[in-house]
């Protein structure tokens, strides 16, 4: 079975390339006026990747130098002249009719799954696991550089994920940073990165990964002062895996290998506060639609289940072996069906909130409202308000 999963790993990382990755059509799109995902034109001497990253740094308010900046420029020009595939297909408006997991019950049934965020109807933490977060949250402490306790050191919150992920933390940052409940001592580090799907994470010397730590370096912290993150991963076109739980146990496997390698990275690393993805009804691609998105909930789910239930490649108990993987949580849950309000907290999703391409978070509504959920979680669940607004102590209810 981890034969195939190599395998899978490696044709899947190839294929990423000929398809340009989910990350790579959302920023091709950011640098037109047009928002139609047209492949870019062959033979223009453009090296997309680099283009992507340029504008990446750009965004971030990194200073180009005047060559980087001039290709950054070309590569829009270019972008600007590829021909467009033809008018858009119109979004439906219409909801799926899909529940939110965090509505169903116990009883309730989704291709054989029952409801709620931890299983059995319960959007909570069963009482162990509780009891276990309590214990790693007790340990989130401000660090030193060396990863010893120090007045003045850091608590690291950090991203890992494809584009929605770093388009949605890269404003959580700026509504954080400016948040006067914030902890001094909690600096964010937006490590996720456009075109980087689950795939492009699973290998340790994996591109994304030594990206993350340039952004370490760049932010003046080390990876021993990591303890938290915030992972949201997804698959391109996860259609071709097959229909639930195919492409559910693909997305898994690189989900698993990144928390893996994250645990290796970040020796500190105590919790991962995993989200699955936004609404995706008014998708115009098959870069990840509905049903992808809403049971992508469920992978996350199976994960936290599976460490749960003793799963040793997802053990964070150095009582009970080998430390393979941080302490895994729920974080926001993000995902509502359209314009049909959320009972729990009447979310919902209107075609505004939402990219030309109708899978990527609008650069205005759609980002800042997950910005704005992932903030409030930060600030008032038990298992994240403690560090990180350090005021309240871990596991307080």
């Amino acid at each position: 079975m981890k034969s195939l999963f190599q395998r899978r790993v490696a044709t899947n990382y190839v294929l990423s390339w000929l398809r340009w990755g989910c990350g790579l059509a959302a920023v091709l799109c950011l640098l037109t006026v047009s928002l139609r995902a047209a492949e870019p034109p062959t033979g223009d001497g453009i090296d997309w990747d680099r283009a992507r990253a340029l504008y990446q740094r750009s965004q971030r308010g990194e200073r180009l130098t005047a060559d980087e900046d001039a290709y950054l420029q070309k590569a829009k020009q270019a972008r600007q002249k590829a021909p467009q595939a033809g008018p858009a297909a119109q979004p439906s408006t219409r909801p799926t009719g899909l529940v939110p997991l965090d509505q169903l019950t116990a009883a309730d049934r989704y291709k054989g799954e029952d409801g709620g965020l931890y299983g059995g109807g319960s959007n909570q933490p069963p009482a162990e696991h509780q009891k276990a977060a309590d214990r790693e949250l007790a340990k989130i402490v401000p660090l030193g550089a060396d990863g010893k306790p120090a007045v003045g050191g850091k608590i690291v919150l950090i991203s890992i994920g494809m584009s929605n992920t770093t388009m949605e933390f890269s404003k959580f940052k700026q509504l954080a940073d400016a948040d006067p409940d914030k902890a001094p001592s909690v600096l964010i580090v937006d490590g996720a990165q456009g075109g980087q799907d689950a795939a492009r994470w699973s290998t340790p010397d994996a591109p994304a990964w030594a990206a993350l730590d340039t952004r370490l370096k760049q932010a003046g912290v080390t990876p021993q002062q990591v303890q938290t993150v915030w992972m949201k991963h997804a698959r391109m076109q996860p259609r071709q895996y097959g229909e639930w739980p195919r492409h559910g146990e693909e997305l898994t496997g690189h989900i698993l290998a990144s928390l893996n390698i994250a645990r290796q990275k970040f020796p500190n690393l105590r919790v991962a506060y995993l989200s699955s993805r936004i609404y995706a009804g008014y998708a115009q691609s098959q870069l990840n639609p509905e049903p992808y998105a809403y049971e992508s909930a469920l992978v996350v789910r199976g994960l936290i289940r599976d460490q749960i239930a003793g799963k040793a490649s997802l053990n964070f108990d150095p009582a009970r072996g080998e430390v393979k993987a941080p302490l895994l949580l729920w974080g926001p849950y993000l995902w509502a069906d359209g314009t049909t309000p959320r009972k729990s907290d009447g979310l919902l999703w209107q075609p505004e909130d939402l990219a030309g391409d109708g899978t990527h978070p609008s650069p205005v509504s759609g980002r800042e409202k997950v910005a704005r959920l992932l903030l409030n979680f930060m600030k008032t669940d038990q298992n994240a308000r403690g560090w990180f607004t350090g005021t309240a102590r871990p596991g307080q209810r």
